[in-house]
């Protein structure tokens, strides 16, 4: 069972909560969407598929091995995905990353902040892994905001490193930006 605080997170104007089974369309439509596709890895199969998939993760889930979020805006509308995944006994990858139409005006910033305060938060780990499709300019950006450091690039992608810290200390700021003017 996975305790409350990393089942349920919520910010000012949004909620991450696990994904569940019933999810499946959702996730399939959002992967399989031509406005999002460009910078994500592609998917085979069908939302059945995503289903079956999802229930093979809540192992992993249990585990605390990985944690798959469905972001909510706070009247319960789905609006995106995020994912933390390669947890291990000191740092976490941060991706499978996904805001759709339905997203807030800050859901980036937001969903960035609460998804990471459960890897450095919750979890206790100290160093986050991400990595962002080059031509993903709105990602390469944010990243670059928020002060991540980048370790490397290929012919695919830009990959960072964002340590615990950094985020410690940038947090307040964040949160004052999204409880401005809210709702975000």
């Amino acid at each position: 069972m996975v305790p409350e605080n990393l089942a349920r997170v919520e910010g000012p104007n949004l909620v991450l909560r696990l994904i569940r089974p019933e999810d499946a369309d959702y996730l399939h439509g959002l992967r399989t969407d031509p406005a999002y596709t460009p910078h994500l890895s592609e998917v085979r199969g069908t939302a059945e598929d995503q289903r079956r998939w999802i229930e093979g993760y809540k192992t992993r889930e249990a585990d605390q091995r990985e944690l798959y979020y469905v972001i909510e805006r706070k009247d319960g509308t789905r609006c995106g995905l995020v994912r933390l995944y390669d947890i291990g006994a000191d740092s976490f990858t941060w991706g499978s990353w996904i805001l759709d139409h339905n997203k807030t005006r800050k859901a980036a910033l937001e969903s960035a902040v609460l998804s990471f305060g459960v890897g450095f938060e919750a979890l206790g780990l100290s160093l986050a892994h991400v990595d962002a499709r080059l031509g993903n300019e709105r990602a390469l950006a944010l990243y670059q905001r928020l002060g991540m450091t980048e370790q490397r690039r290929d012919d695919r992608a830009v990959y960072f490193t964002y340590p615990r810290s950094r985020f410690a200390v940038d947090r307040a700021k964040y949160l004052a930006i999204l409880e401005d003017g809210c709702p975000g």
